[in-house]
Order: structure tokens, then sequence, then C-alpha cells
């Protein structure tokens, strides 16, 4: 697809809007009811539609079918990520109604590295065709390891701090408690970082390694830096809604790892293929459509069969009961 420089420039833009529109809705501290975050998650749905109808008016069928798969991959990746948020948030114990906006400053932060990184891709490949290789090799490693965490015991993990943001806090020190939204205060004579400022800049730098396989599973759908970008940028500016919305649902998709390694191995598989047929070896490719129909398949049947599995253990934990504990006048007696 052509992209001229205006149409990227208007696009860039027009997301700028929209994120600023955001901030000022929600720029004063709350707590997100489920009705508020049930009707912005459906408005950025709604938004990436019109922006994929947009594609198939006036770039046509192909782009617009890249832009799907791009985003409905890009989406189901990113619902993965809030299992992180979630630990992030109580590592750094957030305040309710600060969340909303760490949430926004993160995602911000994090759409900036992806940029980056989408660059750096587009470069990539248009430099080095046999890139691909080592892409589809990687998101089959990672579906593989993605189904070894899922069968290991999850329950005790804890979100551990990346060496950048440990220096930075060694560097400019943490205040001891939250001030509001403030990201630097004066204490003892001295500038330091606010925990809101922190937990902003583990959410933004935490997403660059879910980016590692985000990004070349969509380079693996489409090779347009535009439609990459775009489907990444729609993905994300709506995981902070989606955060609210299906926070207390996570814990009840059990199999979404497993749904998330079929369709990472798949489109690992997928970039294997043209890797060969771009090296002249004749060899079935793998169409937008089909890609589309498998990744949409998997994500249904996960999300059946997890919440199958999630409705089956409460009734049996209800058959069970709590462990019973002795009458308050035993332990008298």
């Amino acid at each position: 697809m052509d992209v001229s420089l205006t149409l990227w420039v208007l696009t860039i833009v027009g997301l700028c809007a929209l994120i600023a529109a955001d901030f000022f809705i929600g720029r004063k501290p709350h707590d997100v009811s489920v009705k508020e975050a049930g009707i912005w998650t459906v408005v950025w749905i709604v938004l990436a539609a019109l922006f994929g109808l947009g594609l198939l008016i006036f770039g046509g069928g192909r782009p617009a079918g890249e832009f799907f798969a791009g985003y409905i991959t890009e989406k189901s990746l990113s619902v993965d990520n809030l299992f992180v948020f979630v630990l992030i948030m109580a590592k750094f114990a957030v305040p309710s109604k600060y969340q909303q906006r760490v949430l926004l400053v993160g995602v911000l932060i994090a759409l900036v590295l992806r940029a980056i990184f989408i660059a750096a891709g587009a470069a990539i490949i248009a430099s080095f065709s046999w890139v691909f290789y080592i892409f589809g090799a990687f998101l089959i490693w990672t579906a593989w390891k993605l189904i070894q965490e899922a069968r290991a015991d999850q329950e005790d993990e804890e979100y551990e701090e990346n060496k950048l943001l440990k220096a930075a806090e060694r560097r400019f020190g943490v205040a001891d408690r939250y001030h509001g939204t403030k990201l630097w205060i004066q204490q003892n004579g001295k500038r330091v970082m606010t925990p809101m400022l922190v937990v902003m800049l583990a959410i933004g730098t935490t997403d660059v390694l879910f980016a590692l396989d985000s990004i070349p599973a969509i380079f693996g759908l489409t090779q347009d830096p535009y439609i990459v970008f775009t489907a990444n940028a729609f993905a994300l500016m709506g995981l902070r809604q989606l955060y609210f919305l299906i926070g207390g649902l996570l814990r009840k998709l059990v199999h979404l790892s497993y749904g998330l390694s079929i369709i990472l191995g798949f489109i690992g598989v997928k970039l294997v293929l043209h890797a060969l047929h771009e090296s002249g070896v004749h060899v079935p490719e793998i169409s937008i459509p089909v890609s589309l129909g498998v990744i949409c398949s998997v994500l249904i049947v996960t999300t059946i069969t997890s919440l199958r599995a999630s409705r089956k253990q409460a009734q049996a934990e209800e058959v069970t009961g709590p462990a019973e504990t002795p009458a308050k006048s035993d332990i008298d007696v």
C-alpha cells in the first residue's frame, strides 16, 4: 500500500487528537466503573473498525484484511499484557483512582517505543529478506515457551523490576508515598521521583518485552509499516479501558496462553513459508483471509473452553466448600 507523507502526518495527528480527548475526559482521577470502561472499549473498537473500513474503501480488500488480522492479533496479545499490569499495580500498591492515569501514560510510553521497534523492523525487512526465518523461528519458540509457562504453576508469580527501572530509582531516588498525580517532588532538598512515575515507567518499559513477539507476529501478517503501526496504535489505545472492563475476568481466561501460543506458532509457520517462497522455493503461502479465520477461530474456542473450565472449577469449589474452622465456643472451651 502506497502511503504518502501527508497521510502519515494526518494519521499521527488524528491519533494524537484521540489520545488528547481521552486524556481530557479522564483528566480527573476517579475510580473507573465497569459501565464507563465498557462504553470506551466499544468506542475504541468502533474507531478501529471505521479505520479498517476506510482502508477497504480507499485501499482495497488486502490492506483492510491485513489491518483487521493485525489488529485482532495485537489485541489478543495485549490482553496477555493485562496479567502483568495487574501484578505491577499490586506491586506498587497503586490507589484505584490513579490507575487510569498510570495506564494512560504507560500505554503512551509503550506506543512510542513500539513505533521505534516498527521502524527498525521495517528497515531490517527491507534490507534483509532472510530475517523472516529468524522472526518465524522466534515466534515458534515463543509459542512453545508460552505452553510451558501455561503448564507451570503461576499462582505465586510476582512482578520483578527490570534493570533500567532499578537504575533510574537509584539515580533519582523515589518518594515514600504517592503525591496525587505528581511525578516529581522536592524531598529533603532533593528532586526525587514519585511512585506514580515509577509505575508508569514500569508499565511502559515492560511492554517492550511483549513487543518482542507481537511486532514479529504482525510483520508475519503484513509488511506494510503503516498498517503495522496503526494496528498497534488502535490495539494499545483501547488497552486502558479493557483493563478495567475485564480485570476481574482475567483469571477466568485459563486457556488464553494456549490460544496465544497456537496463534504465534501459526504466524511463525506462515513467516517461514513466506521466507522460503522469497528464496525461490515453491511452497504454498497462507493468505490473509485464512490467517484471519484461524486467529478468530482460535480466540473464540479458547474463550469458550476457558469459561467452561472456570465454571466447572467454581462448581467444584462450591461442592467441596471452604475448610472448616472451629467454632468460637469450641476455642473458648
